[in-house]
């Protein structure tokens, strides 16, 4: 049977119940578990894939093609599993499923209510990611923050289950802040007790308090929390800040999360300090602390006001930085500012331009003068999906002559769009859910960056797109010396592209910084920041 791990928070946002989760994710992974993680969010959007990056930051795809919050790329990076499409639920799929099932006449007539019919709902989500991904422990974090009135079915739920499955079976871990104040030199736990006192009030009794603090805590700090919140002391764990992201499972270690966690759940297997996954991670840890060399990299795109726009790639450079015993600077740069004629001043000092997806017009005549200017000095450039576009736009603008070349998407009526939409898209109407999503194969050709970097004939990466390189221009841009270098198996899509008489020069269709870990750096990303230091 699955035992079940719930993750709240409280006092305010942004504390990390994400990183918390996917921490003890890790952690029961070294201790040889299976583990899953799901997130559920109180906001009433259907998924994540009309929202503005803006605002919600990337959209994270699973390999089944679900669009999900970027949450879910933490527990993915951190737990090195393959998540699902019950691993991200939002009110609004709740509400929309009983809805539609109301109006087929699911309900047989009944009252539809909150109670029981939204919170079953989502315990069928919860119990369908046990059982669809066979784990032994799944942790589910409840997005927002205790007395949010939008979390309230998310938390009668849980409470619901914890009632089904037993305590034995059911954890509530409570994330909250212990604020320090400078006045009076000290941390102050009255908002942590008032908020476990909101969290029993609906009935729910967290068994561990992780508390987000930027101070050393003390006994009596932790003693008093313990009290108030009817948890043994050893159950508050101190949560610190961490100089580096992946540190948090070690620092959680230290400070008896999982520990607690397992005596709790009756969860046996130990983790000694000799234990090899440990040390494994705690190696990692130590490189990322302790490079031997920098380079600088440019984010070259349209949501850079947001850095979480680009949350995996950004991860994904700096684990090709880990690959090379390297540090990576990130600059960020707004393609809308960016001309043929200042492209030179903003690029000074960078040794890889990488390009990242997006969607929309604005900013691309930057991206292109971009891609120009790393192409032209033979700077390493990397471009992921609309990057993989804009590379085949400028090349075929500069290199092949076509002047007015461009994509269906900024031009729809365009003589030569190079770029175009891809045929099962062309009578969609309706925007979520609907682009090519999802895990596709690609078949690398030999002797290319890609076939070098991957060292295989065939692989698998995730997809979030609409446009496609147009066929129609296959030949003229080979003979202009563009490279294929990655199709469809059948050979029909363009995966991938390169310029083979540059360093580094390749845009790809697919999304690799989905599939990328601190501890197994992608193969693409590795090769870029290689190509980027010089070697």
């Amino acid at each position: 049977m699955t035992k079940h791990v719930f993750v709240t928070g409280g006092v305010v946002s942004g504390l990390g119940k994400g990183i918390t989760a996917a921490s003890l994710g890790r952690l029961l992974k070294m201790r040889g578990y299976k583990v899953a993680s799901q997130k559920l969010d109180p906001y009433m959007n259907i998924d994540p894939g009309t929202m503005s990056p803006f605002q919600h930051g990337e959209v994270y795809v699973t390999e089944d093609g679900a669009e999900t919050d970027l949450d879910l790329g933490h527990y993915e990076r951190f737990i090195d599993e393959n998540l699902n499409k019950y691993s991200n639920l939002t009110s609004g799929r709740t509400y929309w499923n009983v809805l539609n099932r109301e109006r087929e006449g699911g309900y047989l007539g009944k009252t539809v209510q909150i109670i029981p019919h939204i919170t079953d709902e989502i315990k069928n989500f919860i119990y369908m990611g046990a059982e669809t991904t066979k784990a032994d422990v799944l942790i589910t974090e409840i997005g927002g923050t205790i007395g949010d009135i939008e979390s309230q079915p998310f938390l009668e739920a849980i409470r619901q289950i914890s009632l089904e499955k037993g305590p034995e079976n059911c954890l509530f871990i409570h994330v909250t802040l212990v604020p320090f104040l400078s006045g009076s030199d000290e941390l102050k736990s009255k908002p942590t007790q008032h908020s476990v006192k909101e969290l029993r009030g609906i009935g729910i009794n967290p068994n561990v308090i992780v508390c987000r603090a930027d101070r050393p805590m003390t006994e009596d700090i932790i003693g008093k929390i313990a009290m108030f919140s009817n948890v043994p002391k050893d159950c508050v764990v101190e949560n610190s800040t961490m100089d580096c992201l992946y540190e948090a499972p070690l620092m959680l270690h230290r400070n008896g999360l999982d520990q607690a966690v397992c005596r709790q759940l009756g969860l046996g297997n130990d983790l000694s300090e000799d234990n090899e996954k440990l040390l494994a991670w705690s190696q990692m840890v130590d490189r990322v602390k302790h490079p031997k060399r920098t380079t600088r990299i440019a984010i070259a795109g349209k949501y850079v006001a947001l850095h979480d726009a680009y949350l995996s790639i950004r991860e994904a450079l700096y684990h090709g930085g880990y690959a090379n015993n390297a540090e990576v600077e990130v600059e960020w740069i707004n393609t809308e500012e960016v001309t043929r004629e200042n492209a030179a001043e903003i690029f000074a000092g960078v040794s890889g331009i990488l390009v990242p997806g997006g969607f929309g017009e604005r900013g691309i005549e930057g991206m292109v003068q971009t891609c120009r200017y790393a192409r032209e000095n033979n700077i390493p450039y990397f471009g992921i999906c609309l990057g993989m576009q804009i590379s085949v736009i400028e090349y075929a603008r500069n290199v092949a002559g076509i002047s007015d070349a461009n994509s269906g998407e900024f031009n729809e009526n365009g003589k030569n769009n190079v770029i175009d939409l891809m045929e099962e898209q062309m009578h969609i109407v309706r925007k979520g859910g609907t682009m090519r999503l999802g895990a596709y194969p690609c078949k690398i050709a030999e002797g290319s960056v890609l076939k070098r970097a991957y060292g295989q004939d065939l692989i698998q990466e995730r997809h979030r797109h609409r446009f496609e390189f147009n066929n129609k221009y296959r030949d003229i841009l080979q003979e202009a010396g563009l490279t294929i270098c990655g199709t469809s198996p059948d050979g029909l899509i363009v995966e991938a592209v390169e310029d083979e008489s540059r360093r580094f020069h390749v845009g790809v269709q697919f999304h690799p910084e989905f599939k990328s870990r601190p501890n197994k750096p992608h193969p693409l990303f590795a090769s870029f920041i290689k190509a980027s230091l010089g070697d």
